[in-house]
């Protein structure tokens, strides 16, 4: 007889059960010991007498005291290691007869370069540039165009134009750190003319003759030597023999002669005639490098400076109180005369019952307003002495003027000026205000009338 459909489905799954093999045994995870336990103090502490409960109570007391005093000792502790004291090595005084140790240099024989550089001639990594190294290199980097030179290289040709002392004694750190980034190097054969109307020359290879006996400055119209060594120099030689250097150089009548670092030219550009062009001429006597600095370049850099100060000088005075409405042609004016001047902390700039020189504007610090006051002090019954004492009646701040009252009128100050701290003012002296118009004469007037009406008697 057959069985229903659901007995044969559970007979058949017994029978798929037995069949199946049993798992595999897996041996228990063996236990980490702890670092920080004692486990012969454990094992001691758990078979310790009397703390079974067949003992009295009196014993199951005492063993449970000396359990619990005995229970910390199960537990290690940590062992605080302290830092360790560096002893400093007394250095042993050398013996006569022996010398002293150099400190070693660290080790480069696996260092191609240095080999490269001892086979070749040159100075290691780790000693310094000599300055004929240092003139080698910057030959080089003139050699380049301007726009082709790194960052570094400017600020090497830079740091070699300040050791000149005919460029560091006319021109300015900044004009000559900007003048720097412009400046050409130039190759002359035996026998070229060189002429110096176009720019101020430097020699820094060869030598040249002269046409003419004369120098003369980068700006101005005086006479000057024009032979000169830099100042980096100067650590490579004695001095001694630098003063006979100096001496045998600055000798133009015996040997004209213009030799390395000698210089020539002008930075002013004028409409030169023909002696003028060859004064500042010279005739290379071999193959010279020499150094160019284009005088269009300082003339550009000096426009530029001039029309920021001035944008400076006219924002400063548009900023001061009723000059705000000043046309700009009367301002313009203004600025024309400006000059910049700076006073120290302390500075009597004018003083009660004078007449002050020039109108200020002042760009930063600020000054003190004194008056004479005079009082009476009671000395003894019906008998009373004049004190007299200067008092400060209020302050000139930045962007404050002063002066232009007293100086076009001719009137005596009527108080004490002084500077508080360090005070910067551009400044128009009276001999040029009394030059201008009588319009902005009277412009000035009307705008300073304001300014110590409160201070005036």
């Amino acid at each position: 007889m057959p069985l229903p459909s659901l007995p044969a489905a559970i007979l058949s799954h017994m029978i798929a059960i037995n069949n199946v093999p049993p798992p595999p045994l897996h041996s228990l995870p063996k236990l980490k010991m702890s670092k920080y336990i004692d486990y012969g103090q454990l094992n001691a502490l758990c078979h310790m007498r009397g703390l079974q409960s067949s003992q009295s109570s009196y014993s199951i007391l005492s063993a449970h005291n000396m359990f619990i005093k005995q229970y910390p000792k199960i537990f290690l502790k940590k062992k605080t290691r302290l830092p360790k004291l560096f002893k400093q090595e007394e250095k042993r005084e050398p013996t006569e007869g022996t010398e002293e140790l150099q400190p070693q240099q660290p080790d480069d024989s696996h260092n191609i370069a240095i080999h490269v550089k001892k086979a070749r001639g040159g100075p290691t990594l780790y000693e310094p540039k000599k300055f004929e190294e240092k003139l080698v290199e910057f030959l080089d980097i003139l050699k380049k165009l301007p726009i082709y030179r790194t960052l570094r290289e400017h600020r090497t040709v830079w740091k070699m134009l300040k050791t000149i002392p005919d460029l560091t004694s006319q021109l300015t750190d900044e004009h000559l750190k900007t003048l720097s980034r412009s400046v050409i190097s130039e190759t002359w054969v035996k026998g070229s003319t060189v002429v110096g109307n176009d720019g101020f020359y430097i020699i820094l290879k060869g030598s040249a003759r002269p046409q003419t006996k004369a120098y003369k400055d980068l700006i101005d119209e005086n006479e000057s030597t024009s032979s000169f060594i830099p100042q980096s120099f100067q650590g490579f030689v004695s001095n001694e023999d630098f003063k006979n250097i100096l001496a045998e150089m600055h000798t133009p009548s015996c040997d004209p002669m213009l030799r390395q670092w000698s210089t020539f030219g002008t930075l002013e550009v004028t409409a030169q005639t023909e002696s003028d062009t060859k004064e500042y001429s010279v005739i290379t006597e071999e193959d010279c490098e020499i150094l160019k600095i284009p005088a269009k370049d300082y003339v550009r850099l000096k426009s530029e400076n001039i029309k920021l100060e001035n944008k400076e000088k006219m924002k400063l005075i548009h900023k001061c109180p009723y000059y705000e409405e000043w046309p700009t042609l009367s301002i313009c004016e203004l600025v024309a005369l400006i000059k910049w001047k700076k006073f120290p902390p302390g500075y009597v700039i004018v003083e009660s019952g004078k007449i002050i020189s020039f109108v200020a504007y002042i760009n930063s610090g600020y000054c003190n307003i004194y008056r004479n006051i005079v009082g009476l002090m009671k000395l003894q019954p019906k008998k009373v002495k004049k004190n007299q004492k200067l008092v400060c009646m209020g302050k000139l701040n930045e962007k404050e003027s002063f002066g232009e009252i007293s100086v076009l009128l001719q009137v005596p100050f009527t108080c004490t000026i002084v500077t508080g701290k360090e005070v910067e003012m551009a400044i128009i002296e009276d001999k040029d205000l009394f030059e201008l118009d009588p319009v902005t004469k009277q412009l000035m007037l009307h705008t300073a009338k304001p300014t110590f009406g409160h201070l005036k008697d």
